[in-house]
């Protein structure tokens, strides 16, 4: 069985189209989206409200706002994460090196890649 089938999965992403459009290829992946967070605030709510077992995450968000605090939570509970970016990776906080790095655009293969790299166990 795919290990992507079922599990929960959440998003952080600012833009409604771009979360619309992951939302659907995720669950094409047979994932379970339990929740859409386009701040950090909410994404930090989410993670212990909604127990995610693993989360995409755009880097850029609204307001000048990023990811960062989202993925170091992520990382100290143990929560596989894969970042969405479309700067250089290397620019990246050295916290996203714990995660999956996605470079924009991506097509559905990579993302699928990253998300079975993200998931697998170390």
């Amino acid at each position: 069985m795919d290990p992507l089938h079922s599990m929960r999965v959440m998003i952080v992403e600012n833009d409604d189209l771009n979360a619309t459009l992951l939302q659907l290829q995720l669950e094409r992946e047979g994932m379970h989206v339990v929740g859409v967070a386009a701040t950090v605030q909410s994404a930090l709510a989410m993670i212990d409200a909604l127990q995610p077992q693993v989360a995409f995450l755009d880097f850029c968000l609204a307001d000048d706002e990023d990811s960062t605090p989202v993925a170091e939570v992520l990382a100290a509970r143990g929560i596989p994460f894969l970042v969405a970016t479309g700067m250089d990776a290397a620019r990246l906080p050295r916290i996203f090196d714990a995660g999956v790095k996605l470079i924009k655009p991506y097509a559905g293969s990579d993302l699928r890649q990253a998300l079975h790299r993200a998931v697998r166990p170390q």
